[in-house]
């Protein structure tokens, strides 16, 4: 665990990291014209697979990736946010109430081992944007802006192409931070079949949707050697 700068008096209870970059983020979102959305954690399997396109082959169905609810069938515990996202779409589209961007910070679940790296539960930010002639260049200057926001203006970013069934094409985002390319997550425009699954045309909307590691940015941005130090109550996080 790197140093982290020291306060002048550590009598005082402090605010958790995580909670002092989620008020950073959500204000930098609101000034970009984003609304904030909240949705439940214990999600039903339409909304946290099918409506996003993923296969029913998919290994991140499998419960190597997934926990299963086992008194309450078709249930998980969600495994990313975009099911907040697409939840609020859908609820935009039938009240008329689009173009529309939605963000959201919230605890996911995932069936892996732990490491410096990894956890079984942490938390994504995801964002979307959803209304005519959205493109891919609208997504670049929107995350662009976010990281120079919570990184520095010296951070580099870069786009990636990668494959995600929700999103057609799919781009990574990578930050070079300390000299390091680091993945911050996936992105990209939205798959038409995720769009008509909720309600809405992609003859005449389109939209770009991002699902990035809310610990990550923690991490890079405070030199947090370790993701594990953020649910275990360590003191020192009260330094940063």
């Amino acid at each position: 665990m790197s140093e982290y700068k020291k306060k002048k008096d550590n009598h005082h209870g402090t605010e958790h990291p995580l909670s002092v970059l989620a008020n950073e983020v959500y204000q930098t979102f609101v000034d970009m014209g984003f609304e904030i959305v909240t949705g439940p954690e214990l999600e039903s399997e339409w909304y946290n697979f099918d409506v996003l396109n993923v296969p029913k082959d998919h290994p991140a169905r499998d419960m190597q990736d997934t926990f299963w609810i086992k008194d309450k069938k078709d249930y998980v515990l969600r495994t990313h946010t975009t099911s907040v996202t697409a939840r609020a779409f859908e609820k935009a589209g039938k009240e008329g109430k689009l173009p529309a961007a939605f963000i959201s910070i919230g605890k996911v679940f995932r069936n892996e081992a732990t490491d410096a790296t990894h956890e079984m539960q942490f938390f994504q930010i995801d964002g979307a944007m959803v209304g005519e002639n959205i493109s891919v260049a609208d997504m670049k200057g929107v995350l662009t802006h976010f990281y120079k926001k919570m990184l520095g203006d010296d951070v580099e970013i870069e786009f990636r192409p990668s494959f995600f069934p929700f999103t057609e094409p799919s781009i990574e985002v990578h930050a070079k931070f300390k000299g390091k390319w680091l993945e911050m997550g996936g992105s990209g425009m939205l798959h038409p079949n995720v769009l008509r699954n909720i309600g809405l045309d992609p003859a005449k909307v389109q939209g770009f949707a991002f699902g990035h590691g809310f610990d990550r940015i923690a991490m890079v941005k405070w030199g947090i050697s370790d993701v594990r130090l953020l649910y275990q109550g360590d003191l020192r996080l009260n330094q940063i």
